[in-house]
């Protein structure tokens, strides 16, 4: 296998249970990192700076865009979000796969740019379910939960763009599914080319 890490972009509407998919892969895995996305947006209850997010001010934020130090960045429900370049470039160079949990606009922003990333999407076994989870989490008001909805109605049209879709209906199952999913994903012809272009050279010397 090509020695250099992929990027791992996660992705699925507010409410589907990504970061717990996300904690309980690191857990069970030593193949992954996972990538400390920068946001504005107000830290909740236990989060920690440089833990779960790079918390900025807008102006901060709008300075990393300008010094060019973000590997994708987007608004989302009023918010920047975006990836330090630095940390994934460091992982992947040491042969990790680097999960990025983002949403759809930064997603397809990574594919343009680096054509051999995973993209993963996950959803929610349906609508109702997905409204239930977000009310649950009583983290949010009612009007932030049905921008939320709202926004996963545009972003359920993008969905396609995407490699995989993951359903999160059992977390064990769903977990168990995105590793099998990476994995199989390295052995496209796409993501070996390293492997490929040895393989070419070689046969090339059969001619000479």
């Amino acid at each position: 296998m090509d020695k250099h890490g992929h990027l791992i972009v996660v992705s699925g509407f507010a409410g589907t249970g990504k970061g717990t998919l996300m904690k309980l892969l690191l857990e069970r895995y030593d193949d992954y990192v996972l990538s400390v996305s920068a946001t504005t947006r107000a830290p909740r209850e236990g989060e920690q700076d440089g833990v779960h997010y790079f918390f900025k001010t807008k102006e901060e934020f709008e300075q990393m865009i300008a010094a060019g130090e973000l590997l994708e960045h987007a608004q989302y429900v009023g918010n920047y979000y975006g990836t330090p370049k630095a940390f994934v470039d460091a992982k992947k160079a040491e042969g990790r796969d680097v999960i990025l949990e983002i949403e759809i606009q930064g997603a397809l922003n990574i594919k343009a740019e680096y054509p051999d990333a995973i993209l993963l999407f996950v959803v929610p076994p349906s609508a109702q379910v997905l409204r239930q989870r977000l009310e649950g989490r009583g983290t949010e008001t009612q009007e932030v939960i049905e921008q939320r909805l709202k926004r996963a109605c545009e972003e359920a049209e993008g969905i396609e763009n995407y490699d995989y879709i993951i359903v999160n209906d059992d977390l064990d199952v769903c977990v168990e599914q995105m590793h099998q999913i990476i994995k199989a994903a390295h052995f496209s012809p796409l993501r070996r080319r390293e492997f490929l272009n040895q393989l070419r050279q070689g046969l090339q010397d059969f001619k000479k």
